[in-house]
């Protein structure tokens, strides 16, 4: 972790008059103004910065973790600037994702390589819905620039198969497919369980003896993920020593410094790692509570709500329920 940064040294000052001067209040933040838009802010000391103060900031991290709000352009937008600017700074960068599985690293590669074209790396690489809009311009900086880029979740067949059959359904899998996976797969950390159930259950705790077997198994399938990109990151400093790590994830694998981050501390804890957390601009203020929010991450960016997706609960319901069932559908045989 980098040292906090020191902004107020006294709360008054003491004039040669003896008459004590209140320092100026902290400037306030500018709430973004389109969807586009991030406000950034050192969580240390509320103090806002751009992109170059950001990126000259994370000179000496080892590895930079930035957590998104999926499918949000501002994240997205804020991932694509940092990491040119990352990579001015110092070209020896490599980009770690989420959003591709590990084992869909060779079509990754052969795109990188030129081998491919995009509409064959999405087919292939079985890319996200939003890959386009949201994650084309990271790998086409990458692809220009020679950058290597490292295919970090797990297997997403495996995933949904753990988080319906349990982790015993990782003893049925073919012996190079298992060899690809961490050694141990389902590494807890502190914390991590509750929140995770806290935001399956919508804030109604159950406690972890009230877990049913389905929910323990979700629960494993998402530690699945978080251990996969723990050791993948660790891998990518193997293969590329003396690099800095850009690792992009969805908030919840990283925010408070649980999940991924966590694991990935556990695992090697001389590392320097540093959290980049989205936080919506709270509806209605005309500034953020900065003190409810500073433990989520080091550095924090503020974006606009996403628009509600439905207001009729009935038509959430059956898109829920249609979701859940299209997931349902692939085989675990």
């Amino acid at each position: 972790m980098r040292p906090p940064l020191i902004t107020l040294l006294l709360s008054s000052l003491i004039t040669l008059a003896g008459c004590a001067t209140a320092l100026d209040p902290p400037a306030t933040l500018e709430a973004p103004e389109t969807q586009y838009d991030a406000t950034i802010v050192d969580a240390d000391n509320g103090t806002s910065l751009s992109i170059a103060a950001l990126a000259d900031a994370l000179t000496e991290a080892d590895v930079i973790v930035v957590g998104e709000y999926h499918g949000h352009h501002g994240s997205h937008l804020l991932q694509s600037r940092l990491q040119a600017a990352l990579y001015r700074q110092n070209p020896a960068l490599v980009l770690t994702m989420e959003q591709f599985d590990l084992d869909h690293q060779r079509e990754l590669d052969r795109y990188l390589a030129g081998e491919t074209g995009e509409a064959e790396l999405i087919e292939d690489a079985s890319a996200w819905d939003n890959y386009r809009a949201s994650y084309r311009p990271l790998i086409e900086l990458a692809k220009a620039r020679a950058m290597p880029v490292i295919a970090a979740n797990a297997p997403s067949q495996v995933v949904r198969c753990v988080g319906r059959q349990g982790p015993d359904y990782l003893d049925t899998l073919p012996a190079d497919v298992r060899a690809q996976l961490p050694a141990n797969p389902f590494t807890d950390t502190p914390g991590y369980r509750e929140k995770f159930v806290t935001a399956l259950t919508g804030g109604h705790g159950i406690g972890e003896e009230g877990m049913n077997e389905r929910m323990q198994n979700i629960y494993k399938a998402q530690l699945l993920r978080d251990n996969t990109m723990a050791v993948e990151i660790l891998r990518a400093r193997k293969l590329y020593p003396g690099h800095q790590i850009l690792h992009l994830t969805g908030t919840f694998h990283s925010e408070e410094r649980l999940g991924t981050v966590a694991l990935l501390k556990q695992r090697a804890p001389e590392l320097d790692v540093v959290v980049l957390t989205p936080i919506f601009w709270p509806t209605g203020q005309s500034q953020p509570n900065l003190e409810d929010q500073r433990s989520k991450g080091d550095y924090l960016y503020f974006l606009q709500p996403l628009p509600k997706e439905y207001r009729d609960a009935e038509r959430a319901r059956a898109a829920m329920s249609d979701r859940f069932s299209q997931a349902k559908s692939a085989s675990c045989e």
